[in-house]
């Protein structure tokens, strides 16, 4: 897949990844290649005011440096992307932000504001593990586990703006508790903090004694009994969540991201090998790492803000021509 036609001109774009820990930052140059990264504690205990003044002071002293044509923001939680409003976001505190009207106001730019994740499945569409594939499942398996439908290089967004939250699929009615308010869904069993914590309350460790998904994996290998029963519940819960997409999106290929990804051939092979089982009539889609890792939000930020300049450009030149035909 090639990467869109750009407007002219050699003007940068700045690029912010709002995570709830850390904003990502990136100046990219019209064709995405990155001229600049840097990073800023989020530090969303101090309220939600403060937080979108650090990103704001991050994208002004970009802004002020390289003279941008535009900015994109990505953002976690329900965004409306049309409006450039924040619906809601836990991480940060966030409930009806206007990001877009505040960022323009303040950056007197144009700013185009996304969803984190499905900004990081563009990246990856376009730069990353979806190169050359018209349609995939982008599903970042970290602390919680999303998922972001990527068709011909752009993001589906669904009738209210939530498709390919494969993460709250429901697998084990009975389950645990998840964060969403259901039972049993997929970030409930296998995302790395679920990991984590079912380890530690089949094993009884006290609670100030912290283990990870790694550890636990790591564990698994050396020969832990329980360790691996985790590591396999979470593998079988996985690869339930992704047979129900594969059978509504048929996909040709899923991209399995996030930090939970790092395990490599521990996490991907015995997934394929449990997701080849429960495939029936549905033509089994290709299952790879993700390229971009931490990258792949500020990159498909800018790609947003490239592509809101791109859109613009046409407009303009559909506006001259039909004076033109006048």
């Amino acid at each position: 897949m090639t990467t869109p036609r750009r407007p002219p001109g050699d003007r940068p774009v700045v690029a912010l990844d709002v995570g709830g820990t850390h904003v990502k930052a990136a100046v990219l140059t019209a064709d995405g290649t990155p001229l600049h990264t840097e990073s800023a504690d989020t530090r969303a205990e101090r309220g939600p005011d403060a937080v979108l003044e650090t990103i704001l002071a991050l994208a002004g002293g970009l802004a002020r440096r390289f003279r941008p044509a535009a900015v994109g923001i990505a953002v976690p939680g329900i965004v409306d992307e049309a409006s450039g409003v924040c619906r809601y976001s836990a991480n940060l505190g966030w409930r009806d932000v206007p990001v877009r009207r505040w960022a323009e106001e303040e950056l007197g730019l144009p700013v185009a504001v996304g969803h984190d994740v499905r900004a990081g499945g563009i990246a990856e569409a376009r730069l990353g593990a979806g190169r050359g594939c018209r349609s995939f499942l982008f599903v970042p398996v970290g602390t919680g586990i999303a998922g972001a439908v990527l068709l011909n290089g752009r993001a589906l967004l669904g009738g209210h703006g939530g498709a390919g939250e494969v993460g709250h699929l429901v697998v084990r009615p009975d389950g645990p508790p998840c964060a969403c308010g259901a039972r049993g869904c997929v970030e409930a069993i296998a995302s790395a903090s679920a990991i984590a914590r079912r380890y530690r309350q089949l094993t009884g460790l006290p609670p100030q004694q912290q283990v990870s998904a790694e550890q636990v994996q790591q564990r698994a290998r050396a020969g832990d009994a329980v360790a691996a029963r985790v590591w396999r519940e979470a593998v079988a819960a996985l690869a339930d969540g992704l047979l129900a997409a594969v059978t509504l999106l048929d996909p040709q290929r899923v991209v399995i991201g996030g930090g939970l990804s790092r395990a490599g051939a521990a996490l991907l092979d015995p997934l394929r090998a449990a997701l080849a089982e429960r495939l029936t009539f549905q033509a089994a889609p290709e299952l790879v790492p993700a390229e971009l890792g931490h990258r792949a939000g500020s990159l498909g930020a800018g790609l947003l803000a490239l592509d809101l300049l791109e859109r613009t450009a046409a407009d303009r030149a559909d506006l001259v021509g039909a004076g033109e035909r006048e």
